[in-house]
């Protein structure tokens, strides 16, 4: 009489064995969420110290009405004086001279290189120049425009200037962006609408861009947020100013980087560093809307789950 065989698939594993294999796991699991917790509180420790000095030593300046609605024109020996109302305008204007530009052009590039593009050698020529933007300095881009409109061109420094060397940075972080929300797309979308005879610019359009839009709104208020606060364009591009300019074409336009820079310069003691960390207070404070705003519109724009 023959004993039955006992495959490997069929062994059981002992009990002991078992409970000892299941102990170990978990403990490994453990000390994993511990390292990973403390590791990340280790990296929230810096930016906790930034944003608790710039709020300490910010606030005092941004919560009095004349910081919102005064500029620094007429302002001397009472730098206590005044407000930031000039660079806050000039910030804004630069940034949607720079918005109104980069966005239409990285969409569009955006589109065709995920839609149209097969391989072909414009898409991996466009491909190539987008990586290499990705990389170029703000300075560099800086310089290039100074090179450009300003000595070749023969236009003054001005807003429009910081404003198209703004673009450079911001298209391929526009680019990037909406690349990645439409490869999500699933293509079954795409195929049941030509399968109904519905052209392809149409089906772009009206089902590909609305189902990315949450994704490709989040990356365009990171990519405004991430040029906001760029200080090369401004100090080579433009003039300082304490006055109003709502003028981007002519003279001398202010921002909130380059005002912390003309705060530092004027006296780093007393009202002068505080109105500096003011700037900064306020600079970050508007990223942080349009980091939150994104969130909100991605989560409303976002499709519904079923």
């Amino acid at each position: 009489m023959t004993s039955p065989t006992t495959t490997p698939a069929t062994r059981k594993t002992p009990a002991p064995l078992a409970a000892g294999l299941t102990t170990r796991r978990r403990i490994n699991n453990q000390l994993a969420t511990v390292i990973i917790t403390a590791t990340i509180g280790i990296a929230l420790i810096p930016l906790l110290w930034v944003v608790s000095e710039l709020v300490r030593r910010g606030i005092g300046s941004i919560i009095t009405a004349e910081w919102w609605t005064k500029s620094q024109l007429g302002v001397t020996s009472d730098m206590a004086a005044g407000g930031a109302i000039h660079a806050i305008v000039g910030t804004a204007m630069q940034v949607g001279v720079c918005a109104a530009i980069a966005i239409p052009i990285g969409l569009a590039t955006a589109i065709y290189l995920v839609e149209y593009d097969e391989g072909g050698r414009l898409g991996k020529i466009t491909t190539f120049m987008v990586d290499i933007l990705s990389g170029v300095p703000s300075i560099v881009a800086a310089l290039f425009i100074y090179s450009a409109w300003i000595v070749l061109c023969g236009f003054q420094r001005s807003g429009i200037a910081v404003s198209l060397a703004l673009v450079l940075l911001m298209i391929p972080v526009v680019v990037r962006t909406t690349e990645s929300m439409l490869e999500v797309v699933p293509h079954d979308l795409r195929e049941s609408a030509y399968a109904l005879g519905i052209p392809k610019w149409k089906t772009i359009i009206t089902i590909v861009l609305p189902t990315a839009l949450s994704g490709i709104v989040t990356g365009l208020m990171i990519a405004i947020a991430r040029v906001m606060g760029e200080s090369a364009p401004v100090l080579i591009l433009v003039g300082s100013s304490a006055s109003l300019n709502f003028n981007p074409w002519q003279g001398n336009q202010s921002s909130l980087p380059l005002m912390m820079l003309d705060m530092y310069r004027a006296d780093f003691q007393g009202p002068a560093v505080d109105k500096m960390w003011g700037a900064a207070l306020t600079l970050v404070f508007f990223i942080a809307v349009l980091t939150i705003g994104a969130k909100l519109l991605a989560r409303m724009w976002a499709p519904a789950k079923r």
